[in-house]
């Protein structure tokens, strides 16, 4: 906001996050179009981008979700189709309003058509894909997946801490964020992504209870044989893990005691 402020005299260009990469954040998109509308920034001077990748085709199925919605101020969205819909190969849909398509379109005379595609071209076996996973799951097939891996993300969050190792999950997520397991072999047979001294697990359809437990089994082997990492400064991820910006609960462990990796 103070940023916008300082600069009223040029355009406004806002990325919303519908789900982070590590942390399954979710920008408050009510809040900035609150700022705009404070800051008194007209509509023709701000562009509004909802990166949806993931979190974008669950939020819908979401009681508790706030909207997003073409009915409100935004101007594009994107959701990946490789993610939460299981798309073979990586694939996405952007959909904008027409007047920015309009501004990107070019006529191409030998195909006696009109090409909005910012590269030129695209694939159209990924679009196949997308009409075949829409119509085979349905509406409440994706609606089940959705509460099964919401209700799924929590069972493993509850697991952990049950450990006594730190552990959240955001209300709209179902990342999983945990410290950093200490053994490197562990991590890449059950291929954690890791930035620093947290590790994520984002729980998908395909994700049972029955991994659960046997990822949370082993994991517990190797806290009692190599220990937990100490944070690696008081403003690290982990440290952060105790954040009341995390919605979910309190559900991190004390930090300390902490013995050396070998």
């Amino acid at each position: 906001e103070a940023e916008i402020a300082k600069n009223t005299d040029r355009s406004v260009i806002i990325n919303v996050n519908i789900g982070t990469t590590v942390k399954g954040a979710v920008d408050n998109l009510d809040r900035i179009l609150r700022i705009l509308d404070r800051l008194r920034i007209p509509r023709e001077k701000f562009y509004i981008h909802c990166d949806g990748a993931l979190f974008a085709m669950m939020m819908p199925f979401l009681d508790h979700a706030p909207s997003v919605t073409f009915e409100k101020p935004i101007d594009s969205i994107a959701v990946s189709g490789h993610k939460m819909l299981g798309c073979p190969m990586p694939c996405g849909v952007t959909i904008s309003r027409k007047e920015h398509v309009k501004n990107v379109e070019e006529r191409i005379d030998y195909l006696n058509s009109v090409d909005t595609t910012i590269m030129g071209s695209r694939n159209g076996q990924t679009a196949l894909y997308l009409w075949y996973s829409l119509r085979k799951k349905g509406i409440e097939g994706i609606k089940q997946d959705v509460v099964h891996c919401m209700d799924t993300a929590r069972y493993l969050r509850d697991e952990i801490s049950n450990l006594g190792l730190a552990c959240r999950v955001n209300d709209l997520s179902s990342t999983v964020v945990l410290e950093r397991p200490t053994d490197e072999t562990f991590v890449k047979r059950w291929q954690l992504a890791c930035e620093e001294d947290i590790a994520h697990v984002v729980v998908m359809p395909n994700i049972t209870r029955d991994k659960i437990d046997q990822f949370v089994l082993e994991l517990n082997e190797v806290k009692e044989k190599f220990g937990r990492w100490k944070p690696k400064r008081s403003d690290s991820p982990l440290s952060k893990l105790s954040s009341s910006s995390w919605g979910g609960g309190v559900c991190v462990a004390p930090v300390g005691d902490f013995k050396n990796a070998k």
